[in-house]
Protein backbone atom coordinates (compact mmCIF):
# COMPACT_ATOMS: atom_id res chain seq x y z
CA UNK A 1 0.00 0.00 0.00
CA UNK A 2 1.39 3.36 -0.97
CA UNK A 3 -1.08 5.33 1.16
CA UNK A 4 -0.71 5.39 4.91
CA UNK A 5 -1.84 7.09 8.09
CA UNK A 6 0.72 7.59 10.82
CA UNK A 7 -1.01 7.59 14.19
CA UNK A 8 0.74 9.20 17.15
CA UNK A 9 -0.89 8.19 20.42
CA UNK A 10 -0.65 7.62 24.16
CA UNK A 11 -3.09 5.34 26.02
CA UNK A 12 -3.79 8.05 28.59
CA UNK A 13 -5.60 10.17 26.00
CA UNK A 14 -9.34 9.52 25.67
CA UNK A 15 -9.33 11.24 22.29
CA UNK A 16 -6.57 8.92 21.12
CA UNK A 17 -8.70 5.97 22.22
CA UNK A 18 -11.62 7.19 20.12
CA UNK A 19 -9.36 7.79 17.10
CA UNK A 20 -7.96 4.28 17.53
CA UNK A 21 -11.48 2.81 17.34
CA UNK A 22 -12.07 4.46 13.95
CA UNK A 23 -8.75 4.55 12.11
CA UNK A 24 -8.58 0.87 11.06
CA UNK A 25 -11.91 1.18 9.24
CA UNK A 26 -10.92 4.48 7.64
CA UNK A 27 -7.66 2.97 6.44
CA UNK A 28 -9.34 -0.17 5.15
CA UNK A 29 -11.93 1.89 3.28
CA UNK A 30 -9.15 3.86 1.59
CA UNK A 31 -6.66 1.04 1.01
CA UNK A 32 -4.18 2.71 3.34
CA UNK A 33 -1.76 1.23 5.85
CA UNK A 34 -2.13 2.26 9.49
CA UNK A 35 1.28 2.97 11.00
CA UNK A 36 1.34 3.06 14.80
CA UNK A 37 3.59 5.65 16.47
CA UNK A 38 3.40 5.25 20.27
CA UNK A 39 4.80 8.26 22.13
CA UNK A 40 4.82 9.62 25.66
CA UNK A 41 2.31 12.46 25.90
CA UNK A 42 3.90 13.84 29.06
CA UNK A 43 7.19 14.18 27.19
CA UNK A 44 5.47 15.99 24.33
CA UNK A 45 3.77 18.37 26.76
CA UNK A 46 7.07 19.09 28.48
CA UNK A 47 8.90 19.73 25.20
CA UNK A 48 6.21 21.95 23.71
CA UNK A 49 4.90 23.78 26.78
CA UNK A 50 1.45 22.30 26.16
CA UNK A 51 -0.75 20.86 28.90
CA UNK A 52 -3.83 18.74 29.33
CA UNK A 53 -7.18 20.40 28.57
CA UNK A 54 -8.49 19.22 31.95
CA UNK A 55 -6.18 21.71 33.66
CA UNK A 56 -8.99 24.19 32.93
CA UNK A 57 -11.94 22.74 34.84
CA UNK A 58 -14.83 23.93 32.62
CA UNK A 59 -12.93 22.89 29.49
CA UNK A 60 -12.23 19.45 30.95
CA UNK A 61 -15.89 18.92 31.85
CA UNK A 62 -16.98 19.97 28.37
CA UNK A 63 -14.32 17.78 26.75
CA UNK A 64 -15.51 14.59 28.43
CA UNK A 65 -19.13 15.38 27.53
CA UNK A 66 -18.01 15.92 23.93
CA UNK A 67 -16.00 12.70 23.88
CA UNK A 68 -19.03 10.81 25.18
CA UNK A 69 -21.10 12.22 22.32
CA UNK A 70 -18.47 11.06 19.82
CA UNK A 71 -18.38 7.60 21.41
CA UNK A 72 -22.15 7.39 20.93
CA UNK A 73 -21.80 8.50 17.33
CA UNK A 74 -19.11 5.88 16.72
CA UNK A 75 -21.11 3.27 18.67
CA UNK A 76 -18.12 2.30 20.83
CA UNK A 77 -17.77 1.72 24.56
CA UNK A 78 -16.31 4.66 26.48
CA UNK A 79 -16.15 5.22 30.21
CA UNK A 80 -14.52 8.03 32.09
CA UNK A 81 -11.58 6.51 33.94
CA UNK A 82 -11.86 7.30 37.67
CA UNK A 83 -8.04 7.26 37.92
CA UNK A 84 -7.47 9.85 35.19
CA UNK A 85 -4.82 11.41 34.81
CA UNK A 86 -2.81 8.18 34.44
CA UNK A 87 0.97 7.89 34.40
CA UNK A 88 1.45 5.94 31.17
CA UNK A 89 5.24 5.63 31.13
CA UNK A 90 5.26 1.87 31.78
CA UNK A 91 2.52 0.99 29.31
CA UNK A 92 3.99 3.24 26.60
CA UNK A 93 7.32 1.48 27.04
CA UNK A 94 5.30 -1.70 26.61
CA UNK A 95 3.89 -0.32 23.38
CA UNK A 96 7.42 0.33 22.15
CA UNK A 97 8.27 -3.29 22.91
CA UNK A 98 5.05 -4.57 21.30
CA UNK A 99 5.71 -2.58 18.14
CA UNK A 100 9.15 -4.15 17.80
CA UNK A 101 7.77 -7.60 18.65
CA UNK A 102 5.04 -7.41 15.99
CA UNK A 103 2.27 -7.54 18.63
CA UNK A 104 1.15 -3.93 18.64
CA UNK A 105 -2.42 -4.68 17.52
CA UNK A 106 -3.22 -6.92 20.48
CA UNK A 107 -1.30 -4.68 22.86
CA UNK A 108 -3.20 -1.58 21.73
CA UNK A 109 -6.50 -3.35 22.30
CA UNK A 110 -5.46 -4.50 25.78
CA UNK A 111 -4.22 -1.09 26.92
CA UNK A 112 -6.85 1.19 25.36
CA UNK A 113 -9.68 -0.99 26.63
CA UNK A 114 -8.14 -1.33 30.10
CA UNK A 115 -8.09 2.46 30.42
CA UNK A 116 -11.19 3.67 28.53
CA UNK A 117 -13.60 0.73 28.72
CA UNK A 118 -12.72 -1.05 31.97
CA UNK A 119 -11.55 1.96 33.99
CA UNK A 120 -8.41 0.32 35.34
CA UNK A 121 -5.66 2.28 37.06
CA UNK A 122 -2.91 1.58 34.57
CA UNK A 123 -0.40 3.50 36.67
CA UNK A 124 -0.38 0.44 38.96
CA UNK A 125 1.88 -2.50 38.04
CA UNK A 126 -0.64 -5.07 39.32
CA UNK A 127 -3.35 -3.65 37.07
CA UNK A 128 -0.97 -3.67 34.11
CA UNK A 129 -0.07 -7.30 34.82
CA UNK A 130 -3.73 -8.29 34.99
CA UNK A 131 -4.58 -6.57 31.69
CA UNK A 132 -1.57 -8.14 29.96
CA UNK A 133 -2.26 -11.65 31.23
CA UNK A 134 -5.94 -11.42 30.29
CA UNK A 135 -4.90 -10.40 26.76
CA UNK A 136 -2.61 -13.40 26.37
CA UNK A 137 0.71 -11.71 27.07
CA UNK A 138 3.27 -12.97 29.55
CA UNK A 139 3.22 -9.96 31.86
CA UNK A 140 6.60 -10.69 33.41
CA UNK A 141 8.25 -10.90 30.00
CA UNK A 142 6.72 -7.56 29.03
CA UNK A 143 7.80 -5.96 32.32
CA UNK A 144 11.36 -7.21 31.80
CA UNK A 145 11.38 -5.82 28.26
CA UNK A 146 10.20 -2.41 29.45
CA UNK A 147 13.25 -2.18 31.73
CA UNK A 148 15.60 -2.72 28.81
CA UNK A 149 17.59 0.51 28.25
CA UNK A 150 17.13 0.07 24.50
CA UNK A 151 13.32 0.12 24.84
CA UNK A 152 13.46 3.12 27.17
CA UNK A 153 15.64 5.00 24.70
CA UNK A 154 13.43 4.03 21.77
CA UNK A 155 10.39 5.61 23.44
CA UNK A 156 12.35 8.78 24.22
CA UNK A 157 13.59 8.94 20.63
CA UNK A 158 10.11 8.37 19.20
CA UNK A 159 8.70 11.13 21.39
CA UNK A 160 11.47 13.56 20.45
CA UNK A 161 11.03 12.74 16.76
CA UNK A 162 7.30 13.44 17.05
CA UNK A 163 8.00 16.85 18.62
CA UNK A 164 10.52 17.62 15.88
CA UNK A 165 7.84 16.81 13.32
CA UNK A 166 5.45 19.30 14.91
CA UNK A 167 3.37 17.04 17.16
CA UNK A 168 2.13 18.93 20.23
CA UNK A 169 -0.49 16.48 21.51
CA UNK A 170 -2.33 13.28 20.69
CA UNK A 171 -3.98 11.93 18.74
CA UNK A 172 -2.03 13.31 15.82
CA UNK A 173 -2.32 11.73 12.40
CA UNK A 174 -0.29 12.30 9.26
CA UNK A 175 -1.95 11.45 5.95
CA UNK A 176 -0.61 12.55 2.57
CA UNK A 177 1.98 14.65 4.42
CA UNK A 178 -0.79 16.61 6.15
CA UNK A 179 -0.88 16.76 9.95
CA UNK A 180 -4.25 16.44 11.67
CA UNK A 181 -4.68 16.85 15.42
CA UNK A 182 -7.63 15.47 17.36
CA UNK A 183 -10.07 12.61 16.91
CA UNK A 184 -12.62 15.14 15.64
CA UNK A 185 -10.45 15.60 12.52
CA UNK A 186 -10.84 12.07 11.22
CA UNK A 187 -12.96 13.29 8.32
CA UNK A 188 -9.96 15.40 7.20
CA UNK A 189 -7.73 12.33 7.46
CA UNK A 190 -10.10 10.43 5.21
CA UNK A 191 -10.32 13.34 2.79
CA UNK A 192 -6.50 13.43 2.54
CA UNK A 193 -6.45 9.70 1.78
CA UNK A 194 -9.14 10.04 -0.89
CA UNK A 195 -7.44 12.95 -2.66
Amino acid sequence: MSKQVEFYYDYGSPAAYLAWTQLPTICERNAAALVYRPVLLGGIFKATGNSTPVSIEPKGAWMFDDLSRFASRYDVAFNMNPHFIINTLAIMRGATWALEAGRIGAYNTAMFEAVWVNGRNMSEPDQIRTALNEAGFDAEDVFMATQDPRIKTALINATNAAVKRGVFGVPTMFAADQMHFGQDRLDWVEQALAA
